[in-house]
């Protein structure tokens, strides 16, 4: 599908951004290994997350859909059954990771499986620690999917410094940690979000410059009934939007403001955006809030590599919004966007040099020279089928001097599949 995106004279309304992705797959996760039941009310249906419903019910797990509100019948850590066919997780990175943490923990004979390109991304970040813990786990050519996943003699508890601040990683041992008698320990030293931690109440201290978080069988896993609040890294699209454009004013309803994912925030406060925050509250173990975005005169950024790992999903929309800010910005850090759905350093490149940036792509990041006056040139913008390309792509096109096309916009239904019909409501 080739989406026309025409240019905005102005941008105006209030939107509910889609639930929170990282929220919704780990609601499920967790609720599938508790006893009991749990309600999870506002569960993203956006292609990702339904595929971890979809791998739960393979794994013999009651779930009962009604609306945006899902019913889980919890089975405990021992209830998985092996399922009858491989695990599809789809285009979901966070599904496979996560769910690999609680079936090889768990010991369930099974294949897990995803499309094209989750096959084409390294599981081996994974692999490496599961099999240090006594999992047993193979993967094609050693570290691509399908993977394969079987029973093992007992989990051995480990100390894991984590080579990466990733979110996935670091919630893929502690629910491997969870099957094991004594704790795993899994030390961070550059945070990342924290969804894991706050949903299953699992322990954790200061260790270091960073923390030390541990998980054993002597965890209780609690049911999650609550709310998921609305996507941080889907409103991020909408901050910028507003700041970027002429006479704009969007609000945002109940998005979640987990600290550990707002960095975009602090980035584009830095930036000069202004963002409101109202209603500031609590869902459930997560914090959140209704923001209104305007019109700014956006200055330019060195990003504080710091921050990457808790705006990492946001970078992409960050860089569009750095073509519009006055002077040089610069990101460096980031080479883990080089592993997502697509490179996203170079597809960001393609697209910003197509709408007549200027911008120098490095190893670890990028350099945009930007001005307030940008105003970017009409084109067909490809998105690589990775969601977060199309979306700021599109973005980008409503401050054009004519009309854009991007390509395969489907692949927006990914993470928002209200996207097209939000962005259409805020032409005014």
């Amino acid at each position: 599908m080739i989406q026309i995106v025409e240019p905005a004279k102005k941008l105006a309304g209030n939107l509910q951004v889609p639930p929170d992705k990282s929220v919704s797959h780990r609601s499920a996760l967790f609720a599938a290994i508790a006893s009991g039941k749990s309600t999870i009310r506002n569960y993203s249906s956006a292609a990702d997350p339904q595929s971890t419903l979809d791998c739960l019910a393979g794994l013999g797990v009651k779930i009962k859909k009604n609306g945006s509100t899902v019913e889980i019948e919890g089975v405990g850590r021992d209830g998985l059954s092996p399922p009858a066919a491989p695990l599809d997780c789809g285009n979901s990175g966070t599904t496979m990771r996560l769910l690999a943490g609680i079936v090889a923990g768990a010991g369930v004979d099974c294949e897990m499986i995803g499309d094209e390109s989750l096959s084409s991304r390294t599981m081996k970040r994974i692999i490496d620690p599961l099999r240090q813990m006594g999992c047993r786990i193979d993967a094609t050519r050693g570290e691509y999917a399908p993977l394969k996943v079987g029973t093992h003699q007992g989990i051995r508890a480990m100390r894991y410094p984590l080579p990466i601040a990733s979110a996935q990683l670091k919630s893929c041992v502690l629910l491997a940690g969870l099957f094991g008698s004594e704790p795993t320990e899994v030390i961070e030293q550059k945070f990342s979000r924290d969804h894991t931690e706050r949903l299953l109440g699992l322990k954790s201290e200061p260790y270091s410059t960073g923390k030390i978080i541990r998980s054993s069988r002597s965890d209780e896993i609690p049911v999650q009934n609550y709310a998921v609040p609305g996507d941080f890294s889907a409103a991020a699209f909408w901050l910028v939007a507003s700041a970027i454009s002429d006479d704009a004013s969007i609000e945002l309803n109940n998005t979640g403001m987990n600290p550990s994912r707002i960095a975009a925030l602090t980035v584009l406060d830095e930036m000069g955006a202004g963002i409101v925050r109202d209603n500031v509250r609590n869902e459930g173990k997560e914090p959140v809030a209704d923001l209104t975005a305007r019109s700014a005169e956006l200055k330019s950024i060195d990003l504080d590599p710091i921050l990457v790992p808790n705006c990492i999903d946001e970078l992409p929309i960050l860089m569009v919004a750095m073509c519009f800010a006055d002077g040089q910005s610069v990101i460096s850090g980031a080479e883990e966007l080089r592993h997502k759905e697509t490179d996203r350093l170079s597809a960001m490149a393609e697209i910003l040099t197509l709408a007549g940036a200027d911008v120098t792509l490095k190893p670890d990041g990028i350099m945009i020279n930007g001005r307030r006056d940008f105003v970017p040139e009409p084109a067909a913008y490809p998105t690589w089928h990775d969601h977060r390309m199309a979306m700021a792509a599109a973005i980008l096109a409503t401050r054009s001097s004519g009309v854009s096309k991007i390509k395969d916009a489907e692949c927006t239904a990914i993470s928002y599949p209200e996207f097209w019909q939000h962005l259409q409501s805020l032409y005014q």
